[in-house]
């Protein structure tokens, strides 16, 4: 492996860096484009496994052949009703998704893949609940700018988590990028993260 990077890591999202980072892994950014929409009928586990392999796929793929680095791959969905709320469209659509989740569980379930000379992948499902939020609430929380490009209209690592009144699960797994996992399969592929 090389000295300056343990892994390449196929996400633009700052989340999943910071993560990477908060567990001492080295990496180098992939920019890839995998479409995140769910087959008819797919299960959310499924779904989020399959994108995040393809993520890592599609990262191994524009690689040179003799690099032996692993690349990692993520997706994560906000599951409601057996639902996938992905990333809001547009205001409407946030408005929508947190007026779904106000006042009720819902699930976050969080895929990380690596693939070199095998794959591997480990999932993630977190509970989480809602307060009641008012219209008030979720309009104020759409005008801070956090709803964007976020699954399921929120970041539990923003002001959202006021909203949030019980987690049962893995807080970075609702980021974006389940630690636990993640270091699990990192050992598996022989990357030592922080001890």
């Amino acid at each position: 492996m090389s000295a300056s990077f343990d892994i390449y890591l196929a996400s633009a999202s700052p989340r999943r860096q910071e993560l990477l980072t908060q567990i001492g892994v080295r990496f180098e950014l992939l920019k890839v484009t995998v479409p995140e929409v769910p087959a008819a009928g797919e299960k959310p586990q499924d779904f989020v496994q399959r994108v995040a392999l393809e993520k890592a796929r599609a990262g191994k793929q524009l690689l040179a052949s003799h690099d032996p680095h692993p690349v990692l791959g993520a997706d994560t969905a906000v599951v409601v009703d057996g639902c996938i709320l992905g990333k809001p469209a547009n205001k409407d659509d946030a408005l929508a998704m947190l007026t779904s989740l106000s006042g009720r569980e819902h699930q976050v379930i969080s895929a990380v893949a690596l693939v070199a000379g095998h794959e591997a992948i480990r999932t993630n499902t977190s509970q989480v609940t809602f307060d009641s939020l008012s219209r008030e609430q979720i309009n104020a929380y759409w005008s801070s700018g956090e709803c964007q490009d976020k699954a399921g209209a929120y970041a539990i690592q923003g002001r959202a988590a006021m909203f949030i009144q019980e987690l049962q699960g893995s807080y970075s797994g609702v980021m974006g990028l389940p630690l636990y996992e993640t270091a699990g399969l990192l050992t598996e592929f022989g990357i030592k993260s922080l001890p």
